[in-house]
């Protein structure tokens, strides 16, 4: 494509695959006479002043001839007036007319180009090991980087007034001093988009990237873990750490509250316990199941803790599936009086009553676990297993994506056909009736099950008990009941990354929404927060409001639900409103709807049982 630069428009188009077909343009440069194209069919030339260059008759074919072999090349490049083909992993400079070999190393290239009259090459062998190669104009090596944390898995790379720089997939965008010193320009972000499950812990957000697709196979995502702390992110992953080098595709994760230490499952690559340092531990045999006609694969798929601080494990594709390692740094393993399968079991929640609440992937359905007094006494173990159909459960269908308790201690099912709710929790044990409802959700004259037809992927619940539920088609908030949708966000009508939403989590105390999308990370500042059981450290904000001020102003640190009114200093009522969860929200106006005048107001807040009382001051500046 010719582009003018000056119009900003499309100023041509030529289509030189023979025929006058399509063909894949690798790379393209001139040497003052020819125009040169590397392409899938061969190193192709046309004169610069040919009268018509979008004529692929014009076009001649050089490869397969002089020294040149038929067939794609990757890459042209024009060093010191020379030109020069990459053909898979080999230099080959023109003489002439005819072309000579220039370089090899046997190391598989990324990319090459060329500045400041070098070429440099990115190399990477199967095994991982990375370098850049910096090659003068007659082939010989000028410079190599390799062996640095800067070149872990290069794209391409430049000089700048003879200084190195690389952009590396892991490693981000490094400059290279005379010796092997290095700057790294590093993002404040996640290395990469995250699909796995998220947490919010103390003021901390946990991601993992790792993924599998719907059948549950590999995806080889090495990306790692994420964590957001104090406006700051850090990735934890392979190409930082090599102790963690044989861990792929993390798609769970835990947080031990007694030490806030990170506990990750890899899918194939067993258990990753991270402490402060960091300092990791890996758990595979001798406390996981290797997968069934999968030697060496030790695929952990889900994570939660109890009360009782013991940590629950779904050991997918083992013999004995479910694992847990006691608060005494024992194990037990257990097996699912079910056939599952692929012996498949991944997300599990914990409930009020410490059931384990376990989705059981690839059309298994749902299953329920109380493990009775104690985990090592299996006599009174308790077992229910739910799956699509009145009789087998209700479920809307056998495939289920995820869970979720609201603060009813229902059981929210997401499956590929919708959302089944179990409103029976205490009683799923003794009463074979206890099965999932099917929200119904009003539409005018007409009335639907909740997201029939569609693949709810995450649930989470806020707090004001209202629910977050994660699609393709964008991010749904639906009330406690759920019959009633309150917010559809897309990429169409917010700034949502991307319609294509993988996963959810909330931070209770501020109420902030994480989206997990197709296209990165993004959070919303919702309304709801979760209400404590005094009213401590209220904030306003923004306090004082300032002129001009239109949004909504937020009152937290509240107890569950409770009232707040705003009077003015002689106490008359200006407004009245409940909060959602933890927080109020207030827009500035009385109840007749006129907006305040300046001054100084109270904010009384007390609890249902007018026992948990507080009353703080907000201020008003109008002008």
């Amino acid at each position: 494509m010719v582009i003018d630069g000056d119009r900003y428009e499309v100023k041509d188009s030529w289509f030189i695959g023979n025929g006058g077909n399509q063909v894949k343009v690798n790379g393209f440069t001139s040497d003052g006479t020819y125009f040169y194209a590397a392409t899938e069919e061969g190193l192709k030339k046309v004169a610069r002043n040919s009268p018509n260059l979008a004529n692929y008759s014009n076009w001649q074919t050089v490869s397969g001839g002089n020294g040149l072999t038929a067939g794609p090349c990757n890459n042209v490049l024009t060093v010191q007036d020379k030109i020069i083909v990459q053909k898979n992993d080999s230099l080959f400079v023109q003489n002439g007319t005819n072309w000579s070999f220039l370089y090899t190393d046997t190391w598989p290239f990324i990319s090459s180009n060329t500045t400041e009259n070098k070429i440099q090459i990115c190399e990477r062998q199967a095994n991982g090991i990375s370098r850049v190669v910096i090659l003068n104009a007659d082939g010989t090596v000028f410079r190599t980087l390799a062996n640095t944390g800067a070149v872990s898995f290069p794209r391409k790379a430049i000089l700048y007034n003879n200084d190195p720089w690389v952009a590396d997939q892991f490693a981000s965008l490094s400059r290279f001093g005379a010796s092997f010193s290095y700057e790294q320009y590093i993002l404040n972000s996640p290395q990469a988009t995250a699909s796995g499950e998220m947490v919010v812990y103390n003021n901390i957000f946990y991601a993992t990237a790792g993924s599998v697709n719907d059948a549950w196979n590999y995806q080889y995502n090495g990306d790692g873990i994420y964590t957001f702390k104090e406006g700051s992110w850090n990735n934890i992953n392979r190409y930082r750490y090599n102790q963690i080098d044989t861990l792929l595709d993390y798609v769970t994760i835990a947080i031990d509250k007694r030490d806030e230490t990170i506990w990750a499952g890899s899918y194939g690559g067993g258990l990753l316990h991270i402490k402060p340092g960091p300092v990791f531990e890996i758990f595979k045999q001798n406390n996981l199941g290797v997968t069934v006609g999968d030697p060496g694969s030790y695929r952990v798929a889900g994570l939660a803790f109890d009360r009782e601080n013991n940590l629950w494990i779904s050991n997918f594709g083992s013999g004995q599936q479910l694992r847990v390692r006691k608060n005494d740094d024992s194990w037990k393993a257990i097996t699912v009086p079910f056939s599952l399968f692929e012996n498949a079991l991944s997300q599990i929640v914990i409930d009020d009553n410490n059931y384990k609440w376990i989705v059981a992937p690839l059309g298994n359905g749902l299953i329920c676990y109380d493990h009775g007094t104690s985990v090592d006494n299996t006599n009174d173990d308790k077992w229910r297993r739910y799956t699509g159909g009145a009789g087998n459960g209700n479920l809307p269908n056998n495939e289920v994506l995820c869970v979720a308790k609201d603060k009813n201690g229902f059981i929210w099912v997401g499956t590929s056909d919708g959302i089944g709710v179990i409103q029976c929790p205490l009683d799923i044990f003794s009463a074979q009736t206890c099965e999932a409802v099917l929200p119904v959700v009003p539409n005018g004259n007409f009335a639907g099950f909740l997201f029939k037809g569609q693949q709810v992927r995450s649930i989470a619940v806020d707090g004001a008990d209202r629910k977050w539920v994660a699609t393709k088609n964008g991010v749904f908030l639906i009330s406690a009941s759920g019959e009633k949708v309150i917010y559809q966000f897309t990429e169409d009508n917010s700034p949502l990354l991307s319609s294509d939403v993988k996963k959810i989590t909330i931070d209770g105390k501020t109420g902030e929404v994480y989206f997990a999308t197709a296209k990165g990370i993004c959070s919303f500042r919702s309304t709801a927060t979760e209400g404590g059981e005094r009213n401590e450290d209220i904030l306003i904000f923004p306090n004082p409001v300032p002129p001009g001020y239109s949004g909504t102003i937020g009152i937290k640190g509240l107890v569950n639900n409770a009232i707040v009114k705003i009077t003015e200093l002689d106490g008359r009522l200006v407004y009245q409103t409940k909060a959602l969860g933890g927080q109020a929200i207030w827009d500035g106006r009385n109840y007749k709807g006129q907006r305040i005048s300046s001054g100084v107001y109270l904010v009384l807040v007390s609890d249902d049982g007018k026992k948990e009382r507080t009353a703080t001051k907000i201020f008003f500046i109008s002008k």
